[in-house]
């Protein structure tokens, strides 16, 4: 079955697609990814207040949730990593959310910075994106983009506070 445009039935119809949906922020229909960074965005804050064991244990989980879900859904779809879905966003911005200071300058830079990088695929990113194909292919290029927000986030505040 192949759905360029997936619907609300379709996003609600099975485990794994509401799960890759980012339980319906995927159906935004302008800036998907961005929808589903932000609904990561309080879930992230939560969890960064847990011990780091909690934190990173809960990331994984996500993230080989997403690994199957969004898989499963690409191959329904017809499309390996369809625009829509947005596990891969959420997963990898909430992990950022969570390790960032708790200020609001802090976690809009994050956000602007994980957006251009995941949009912007620097390398080796795209390389990531184009080498793994399946939910593993879909995760793990925006896990790399939330690592380089993390990486030069961390540089900022080393040489400037």
């Amino acid at each position: 079955m192949v759905v360029f445009r997936p619907t609300p039935g379709f996003v609600y119809s099975h485990p794994a697609h509401l799960v890759a949906f980012g339980f319906g922020a995927g159906l935004a229909r302008y800036a998907p990814g961005t929808f589903g960074s932000l609904a990561a965005w309080a879930f992230g804050l939560l969890l960064g207040a847990t011990h780091p064991a909690i934190l990173f244990s809960t990331v994984v989980l996500l993230f080989i949730l997403g690994v199957w879900a969004c898989g499963l859904t690409g191959q329904h779809l017809g499309a390996h990593d369809h625009g829509a879905m947005v596990w891969d966003e959420f997963v990898a911005f909430l992990l950022v959310s969570a390790i960032l200071p708790r200020e609001l300058g802090w976690q809009v830079a994050g956000f602007v910075l994980f957006r251009a990088f995941d949009i912007g695929k620097p390398p080796p990113i795209r390389w990531l994106e184009r080498r793994y194909q399946g939910g593993f292919g879909v995760m793990v290029d925006d896990l790399a983009a939330a690592g380089y927000t993390l990486v030069v986030l961390a540089l900022a505040r080393k040489l400037f506070f």
